[in-house]
């Protein structure tokens, strides 16, 4: 069973969590929270959620301008304003001392948390997200790309197949990219368009996308893992750099995976963090 939580964040904005009850112990101090990246949204956890319901108590969040939370018009779309949603889930679903699960900018939200308030947060598992900057030739990427999509779509079909084999990032078909993107459209008279605004989401990378993040990796006291997989964003270099400057860190790697690695490799993924949740919540 899945259930929606509704948190305030920062600012007031409404976001909606849901908390995957099935089989789920009552075991105190086992909170997990699971962050989606950039467009994302909570549902792209549910399988990890479900599997982690048996016995923790597990909780993904739409952060501000994604899924169902309040997609603000005048924002804000800061790393200040989505590590202060963070937190307020933390805190007014009862989750802390929490485990942290972050894809890509979720990671990022994730260690920042993690880094500025230590107390509430008791492990981190970093997928798929870059300490570096990216620098504004991403950004520019990513405007262009954004003026590409040839929306509105006709159906969740035609979405499935441009951004699974049609789109100019994608090297060879990967149906599981279109699955991740059906997911994030909803109808309306003339098609299928994103739930979130571009605008919003170009806004909310234009606030990290330029900068580094090593002085808060290493701010994080936490044990944390990063994961990337092998065809990812993170490169092997800087994940194992990423391991270094942690003062806990560990380092997992799935092959045959790409940037969405808990979503189209599920079985792979939860084998590579298995070893590292069991360590840190049955402590």
């Amino acid at each position: 069973m899945v259930r929606r939580l509704d948190v305030t964040g920062a600012g007031g904005v409404r976001l909606a969590a849901w908390e995957f009850t099935e089989e789920r112990a009552e075991t105190a101090g086992s909170g997990v929270l699971l962050l989606h990246g950039l467009m994302g949204r909570a549902s792209h956890w549910a399988p990890t959620a479900r599997w982690l319901s048996g016995r923790h108590r597990a909780v993904a969040l739409d952060q501000r301008g994604h899924g169902l939370s309040d997609k603000p018009a005048a924002g804000p779309f800061t790393r200040e304003a989505y590590v202060a949603d963070a937190a307020a889930a933390v805190e007014q679903l009862g989750l802390g001392p929490v485990t942290l699960i972050g894809h890509s900018m979720g990671a990022l939200t994730a260690w920042q948390l993690a880094a500025e308030r230590p107390d509430l947060v008791r492990a981190l598992v970093i997928c798929d997200m870059r300490a570096s900057a990216l620098g504004a030739a991403s950004q520019r990427e990513w405007q262009d790309w954004f003026r590409r999509w040839p929306v509105p779509f006709a159906s969740l079909d035609d979405v499935r197949k441009w951004f699974g084999e049609e789109d100019p990032w994608v090297e060879r078909p990967q149906p599981t990219r279109g699955d991740f993107f059906a997911e994030v459209m909803a109808p309306r008279p003339d098609g299928w368009y994103p739930v979130f605004d571009p605008a919003q989401m170009l806004i909310s990378r234009e606030t990290w996308v330029h900068d580094a993040h090593w002085d808060s990796l290493a701010q994080v006291r936490c044990p944390t893992l990063v994961v990337r997989g092998l065809d990812g964003e993170l490169g092997r270099a800087e994940a194992q750099e990423m391991v270094r400057v942690l003062p806990r860190g560990a380092y997992a790697e799935i092959p045959d995976a790409g940037h969405l690695l808990h979503y189209d490799q599920p079985e792979a993924w939860r084998t590579a963090i298995e070893p590292f949740l069991n360590g840190v919540l049955t402590s």
